[in-house]
């Protein structure tokens, strides 16, 4: 039985076929219309519904790449149901550079959102019943905040089952089981039924490939675990995620110039040294950070020159008696191991 037209926004999309919508929000403040950007593809064969969002933060852009490259890859008469793609949910951050909406609102903190609400209100709203509440699952796409990276990280509630099980799917380096944020799209996105995975990997403001790729690579895996579509055999073995349930921030205990020993996708041990801050006009002083933890350092600081209490490190524990880091998971910490996945 093949699939039926999918309406959007008074357009119906027939089978095979994609759409590209642009939603009108709100005018600029120079009178200029500002449109949340919404792609459509819709399969030849029934199927649920996949939405992938990226830039919800403005400066996060390496989710945007990321939706591009998946929309590349996507061929309407392969596909069974349809994906939802906005590449930009925050556009009026993105033009300007920045993490927040022009009134410093954060647009991840404003859901269920509200019609007559502020700007971030009132998209957050829009978000949600014109795309997640058509959704049977979604994928949300995230970097570190500005002059920090994050190793690409999948982080799910431990609650949402299905979401584990995709998350596995997935296969990033690693899976953390978090907690859910008041006022986040995630947590509303729980609160109605919408299971969600929410990706992390990368800097704001920056690109980088090994990012992008196993974002890209692990969305597909996704699809294909939901029977979306069909992908190539891999011709390499995929190490299995390392999974978290707990993990801390490192602070600088003084200012001064930083140097992180340790970066994202390395392990350490406990009492390790992964940081020193040192006095730029005093030589002889520097203060010596140690990890409290075994674990994997999953983001850290790019920023050369600290303040006291500027996060560091962030390293996820990983079990109680020590870590152990098959061959083929060092590899792919390394960026050297990826596998690049086709659609059949």
């Amino acid at each position: 039985m093949g699939s039926t037209n999918f309406a959007f926004d008074g357009h119906e999309v027939k089978p095979g076929t994609r759409l590209a919508v642009d939603v009108p929000i709100s005018r600029d403040s120079a009178g200029n219309m500002v449109h949340l950007p919404v792609r459509v593809v819709h399969g030849t064969a029934p199927g649920p519904t996949l939405l992938v969002s990226a830039a919800i933060h403005g400066d996060e852009i390496s989710g945007i790449e990321v939706v591009r490259r998946l929309l590349a890859k996507m061929q309407p008469k392969k596909l069974r149901g349809t994906l939802l793609a906005v590449p930009i949910v925050n556009p009026f951050g993105f033009v300007a550079w920045s993490r927040y909406l022009p009134d410093r609102r954060d647009l991840n903190r404003s859901f269920p959102g509200r019609e007559d609400g502020s700007l971030a209100s009132r998209i957050a709203y829009l978000f949600r019943t014109m795309l997640m509440e058509r959704a049977d699952f979604a994928i949300d796409l995230h970097s570190a905040a500005i002059h920090r990276y994050n190793l690409p990280q999948i982080r799910v509630s431990p609650e949402c089952g299905k979401a584990s099980e995709l998350a596995r799917a997935f296969s990033p380096p690693i899976i953390m089981h978090s907690k859910l944020r008041e006022g986040s799209m995630r947590g509303v996105a729980m609160e109605n039924g919408l299971e969600m995975l929410l990706y992390e990997a990368g800097e704001a403001l920056r690109f980088d490939d090994f990012s992008t790729r196993v974002g890209v690579n692990g969305i597909l895996r996704v699809m294909a675990a939901m029977d979306m579509l069909d992908l190539k055999a891999s011709k390499r073995k995929i190490a299995a995620p390392l999974e978290s349930t707990r993990s801390l921030w490192l602070r600088s205990p003084r200012g001064g110039i930083a140097s992180v020993r340790t970066p994202s996708g390395r392990k350490v041990g406990l009492g390790q040294v992964v940081a020193t801050v040192r006095n730029p006009t005093h030589p002889e002083e520097e203060s010596v950070l140690k990890s409290p933890i075994e674990g994997l350092v999953i983001g850290h600081s790019r920023m050369g020159v600290v303040n006291r209490g500027d996060a560091l490190l962030h390293i996820a524990q990983l079990g109680d008696n020590g870590i152990y880091l098959d061959p083929l998971t060092e590899e792919r910490l390394s960026g050297a191991l990826l596998d690049e996945h086709e659609i059949d």
